[in-house]
């Protein structure tokens, strides 16, 4: 009698690591399917346009690649970095220069702009992570000018696996569990909706606008904050709106806390939070957007 009871036992567990394995293969499948056409080649429309030469174009370049943070994710020298965890990922970032493993030995001017502004690599595969929300509305000018100074880069050799999931990868992308960014954002963009001409730089709202488009991508489409991803666990991003304690704020608090990385209060901003490169803006390109946020409607936090 026990040894058929065991015999059954030994039916039941063989059935059920059965048709794990086979659940697993099939998510597997699925997963596979779905990542390679998320990563498969994008046809998108490529704008020619002017690179300059000369040395304020290239400071200018610098300095734009500083205020949208290319450098979070580049490194400090752009020449890219790579992560990875066994069965799951591995995900790199391009090096940017032109040494070993860099796009910039290859890139055409047309390569550049089909990547910054539509998220599109060399290859046609779509990039995950680039913000092309925000590149796309960059005006002509400007990305000639950041295109300039990543040209002018000196090379860096970094050579890098290419970005893929692995084995248990595929299988959380079939069930939805991994996080959105790690689609490309080729497609969450229309590239042929016309781009704003770029206002005129100075202390306006206008200008302002244009440059907190970086800002949206932490703190939400309506600057109210949101909750997001990074490195680690879930945080809530700040309201950035009057209905937060910025309305308190004055325009000198608001630079001083992005010089300095210090509140009003005394309170150390997260690590999480760029300042260090939002405060090397201007003085004039700061009073400019605490100018257009404090013409934001007061809003609650988001969540």
């Amino acid at each position: 009698m026990i040894r058929k009871i065991l015999k059954w036992i030994g039916i039941v567990l063989g059935s059920l690591v059965g048709l794990l394995v086979l659940a697993f293969v099939v998510l597997y499948i699925i997963g596979s399917v779905k990542w390679n056409k998320l990563h498969g080649k994008y046809e998108v429309p490529v704008e020619t346009i002017s690179i300059p030469t000369d040395p304020a174009s290239i400071a200018r370049g610098e300095h734009i690649a500083t205020l949208h943070i290319c450098r979070i994710c580049h490194t400090d020298n752009l020449s890219g970095q790579s992560v990875s965890v066994p069965t799951l990922m591995t995900f790199s970032v391009a090096n940017l220069t032109g040494g070993a493993g860099g796009v910039g030995a290859t890139n055409t001017d047309s390569d550049w702009v089909r990547a910054i502004r539509h998220g599109v690599g060399h290859d046609g595969r779509g990039l995950a992570l680039m913000p092309v929300r925000t590149f796309y509305y960059l005006s002509d000018e400007d990305l000639g000018a950041l295109i300039a100074y990543l040209k002018s880069l000196p090379p860096i050799d970094n050579e890098m696996p290419k970005t893929d999931l692995g084995p248990l990868g595929r299988v959380m992308l079939a069930l939805g569990q991994l996080p959105p960014d790690i689609e490309p954002n080729v497609i969450s963009i229309d590239h042929n909706a016309p781009r704003p001409v770029a206002p005129q730089p100075g202390v306006t709202v206008e200008y302002g606008k244009y440059l907190a488009r970086a800002c949206a991508l932490c703190h939400g489409p309506n600057f109210n904050g949101q909750t997001v991803q990074l490195d680690g666990p879930p945080i809530l991003t700040p309201n950035l709106t009057p209905g937060s304690e910025l309305g308190f704020w004055s325009e000198e608090d608001f630079i001083a806390t992005l010089r300095t990385g210090v509140t009003l209060g005394g309170k150390q901003l997260r690590s999480e939070m760029p300042w260090k490169y939002f405060g090397q803006m201007t003085d004039d390109e700061l009073k400019a957007v605490w100018m257009y946020l404090q013409s934001l409607p007061a809003l609650k936090q988001g969540k």
